[in-house]
């Protein structure tokens, strides 16, 4: 699939990717990531545009007897479409996800932190997961 290197058929396909801007903090995390990925190929003319839509969701799972969670699961799940921007047909439409466990801490900062920090590996997660679809896509295309 990556054969040729940053010359390849791939590497310059991704390299074509146009990646809108996405909303909130999860989406500019995600963003970055992509457009981190996509550009490893050098820079070309948009033939195509990745539209990015995210649900990142924070919940509380362990409970105690006092009702105090001790345990929270964030999610992020992202529907894309790659879009042909010659002729406006959506090549592809999938979704990538992925979860995280965070523990609950005395520590306000501390989940703070950790709910942060997962929030960042799964953006690099999901990213990842799109970016390997879109190869997939644009290979197979070829």
């Amino acid at each position: 699939m990556y054969a040729g290197g940053g010359s390849g058929v791939v590497a310059q396909g991704l390299a074509a990717v146009d990646v809108p801007a996405i909303e909130g903090q999860s989406g500019w995390l995600v963003r970055n990531a992509l457009v981190d990925r996509l550009g490893a190929g050098g820079k070309a003319a948009a033939r195509y545009r990745l539209d990015v839509r995210l649900n990142d969701k924070l919940e509380g799972l362990g409970l105690l007897s006092n009702d105090t969670i001790t345990r929270e699961r964030r999610s992020l799940r992202a529907r894309y479409q790659l879009v042909d921007l010659s002729t406006g047909k959506i090549m592809l439409d999938a979704t990538a996800g992925s979860d995280a466990g965070i523990d609950v801490v005395s520590s306000e900062y501390a989940v703070i932190a950790a709910e942060q920090t997962a929030l960042e590996n799964l953006s690099h997660e999901v990213a990842d997961q799109i970016v390997t679809s879109v190869a997939v896509k644009l290979r197979a295309a070829k």
